[in-house]
C-alpha cells in the first residue's frame, strides 16, 4: 500500500532504481554505484563508489550536522496497552510541545539559529537541489505548491518528501520482494544516524540538515518504518482501531513531520496540538481514500492474503473477503462503501480546521491535497461504488480548476473561511 503523502502525488511511481538505496539496506552499508540521482558523476564530492573488498559509507564528513542526537526519541513501552488513537495522540503531544517551545524561544525565526554547518555549504545546497529535482519529476503538483513557500521551508519539505518516498518504495517498489524485516532495521539505523548528523548519502544529508534546523522529532519517521513492517507481517485489520494505526504509520506521520517546517501562522490563536492533530487527520483521510480507491488494484495483494478493510465492519455489512475477490457491486457493498466514505470525509473535515492555522505561504499545497483527494471520494460515488473495475480519479480539468480555488482559499483569513463539507 503506497504512502499517502500530505500533497497529491502518484502512489504508483517506481523510484527504487532512481534512488539506489534498496541494495544499501539489503546488503548492509554497501551503496551500489548505480543511481543517477545519487552519484551521477559526483564521486569526487559524494564518495559513492564502493571500493573492492570493503564496505563503505558515503563520505559526509564535510557536511556533518552536529548537536541533534538528543532529538532521537525512545519508544514508549507503556503505550502498548492503550488504543491506537491514544498511542498516536501521545506522539502528537510531543511534536506540538517541541514546536511550542520553538515558538516561545524564537517566534520570528523560520529555523533554529544555533545550528552552524561546518565545511562546504555547496554540498548541502546540491543535496537539496537533488531532492527538488526528484520532487519536480515525480510529484509535479506537490512541487509547484512548494514554490510558494520560503526557500528554507521549500527545501526542507523536499527532503522530507524524498525520504518518505524512499521508505515507501522499500515495500511497494519493484525490489519489494527482496526486502526483509532486517532490511527495514538497517533502514531505521540509517535514520538514527542521519538524526545524529551522520548521513549515509546525499539525500540523507538534506534531511539531516532539515531535522537539525527545525524541531522535527524522529518518532514519526520511526513510525513510518513501522508501517512498512506492518505491510510485511500483517494480512488483515480486524477493526478500525488496527487500520487507524496503519494509516497513521504510513500517512499520518507525514503531517507530523511537515508541520514544524510549514510553520504555524503568527496570528493563529489555535494550540499547536490542534494544528498537529489536523495534519494527522489529513494524512489519515488521504490514506483511507487511497484504500477505498484502490480496492480493485489491491485484489492481487488480497490474494496473497492482504486486505485493507476492517474485517468486523465487512462482517457487519454481510460481506467477506470472497465478496471482494468476486468484484461484484451489490447493495451490501454500496452500503458498506457509503459508511467508509462518510468516515473519510469526517477526517477531511477535521483536517480543514487546521489548514487555516498554517503559515500563509504553506497553505496552498495542503489545500490542494485536501480538495483533490476529497474529490476522489466523489468519483467513487459517481462510479456507483464500483472500485473493483473502475479506478476513481480526478481528471486534469477538475485538477486545474481546484488548484486556483485552493490558492484563493489559502489567502483568506482563517476566520472567514467557510467549511468544505459535502452536503
Amino acid at each position: 500500500m503506497s504512502v499517502a503523502l500530505l500533497w497529491v502525488v502518484s502512489p504508483n511511481l517506481q523510484l527504487s532504481n532512481c534512488f539506489g538505496f534498496v541494495d544499501s539496506v539489503r546488503d548492509g552499508n554497501r551503496l551500489i554505484y548505480s543511481s543517477r540521482l545519487v552519484c551521477r558523476d559526483r564521486s569526487s564530492m559524494f564518495n559513492c563508489r564502493p571500493k573492492k573488498g570493503r564496505k563503505q559509507k558515503w563520505n559526509a564528513r564535510s557536511i556533518k550536522v552536529p548537536g541533534i542526537s538528543s532529538m532521537v526519541a525512545s519508544t514508549v513501552d507503556e503505550l502498548a496497552a492503550v488504543s491506537s488513537e491514544e498511542k498516536v495522540y501521545n506522539v502528537v503531544l510531543k511534536q506540538a510541545a517541541l514546536v511550542k517551545e520553538q515558538l516561545m524561544s524564537s517566534p520570528d525565526l523560520d529555523v533554529n539559529p544555533d545550528i552552524v554547518l561546518p565545511g562546504s555549504l555547496g554540498l548541502l545546497n546540491e543535496a537539496y537541489d537533488r531532492c527538488g529535482e526528484v520532487c519536480a519529476e515525480y510529484a509535479k503538483t506537490f512541487y509547484l505548491g512548494t514554490l510558494l513557500m520560503t526557500p528554507e521551508r521549500r527545501r526542507a519539505i523536499w527532503a522530507i518528501y524524498v525520504w518518505c518516498r524512499r521508505t515507501d518504495e522499500l515495500v511497494d517498489g519493484p525490489n519489494a520482494s527482496h526486502i526483509t524485516p532486517t532490511a527495514l532495521d538497517r533502514w531505521e539505523s540509517r535514520l538514527e544516524d542521519l538524526f545524529r548528523g551522520r548521513p549515509f548519502d546525499m539525500l540523507d544529508a538534506a534531511l539531516s540538515d532539515t531535522v537539525a534546523k527545525y524541531r522535527v522529532d524522529i518518532q514519526p519517521f520511526r513510525d513510518m518504518i513501522e508501517g512498512m513492517r506492518m505491510d510485511l507481517r500483517k494480512s488483515r485489520y480486524k477493526n478500525f482501531d488496527e487500520l487507524y494505526l496503519y494509516c497513521y504509520n504510513v500517512a499520518g506521520t507525514v503531517g507530523l513531520m511537515s508541520v514544524p517546517v510549514m510553520g504555524i501562522a503568527p496570528e493563529s490563536e489555535a494550540s499547536p496540538v490542534s494544528v498537529f492533530d489536523a495534519a494527522l487527520a489529513l494524512g489519515i483521510a488521504n490514506q483511507l481514500t487511497n484504500i477505498l480507491r484502490d480496492v480493485g488494484e489491491e485484489m492481487s495483494c488480497a490474494r496473497r492474503g492482504r486486505v485493507y478493510l476492517p474485517q468486523d465492519e465487512l462482517a457487519q455489512a454481510g460481506l467477506s473477503d470472497d465478496d471482494i475477490f468476486a468484484g461484484k457491486v451489490t447493495d451490501k457493498w454500496r452500503r458498506f462503501m457509503k459508511s467508509q466514505i462518510k468516515r473519510a470525509r469526517m477526517f477531511f473535515d477535521k483536517a480543514e480546521k487546521g489548514v487555516t492555522e498554517l503559515n500563509a505561504a504553506s497553505r496552498w499545497p495542503v489545500y490542494a491535497s485536501l480538495l483533490l483527494y476529497r474529490q476522489i471520494l466523489d468519483e467513487i460515488e459517481a462510479n456507483d461504488y464500483n472500485n473493483f473495475t473502475k479506478r476513481a480519479y480526478v481528471n486534469k480539468v477538475k485538477k486545474m480548476a481546484a488548484l486556483p480555488t485552493a490558492y484563493a482559499r489559502s489567502l483568506i483569513r482563517p476566520s472567514k473561511i467557510p467549511p468544505l463539507t459535502k452536503v
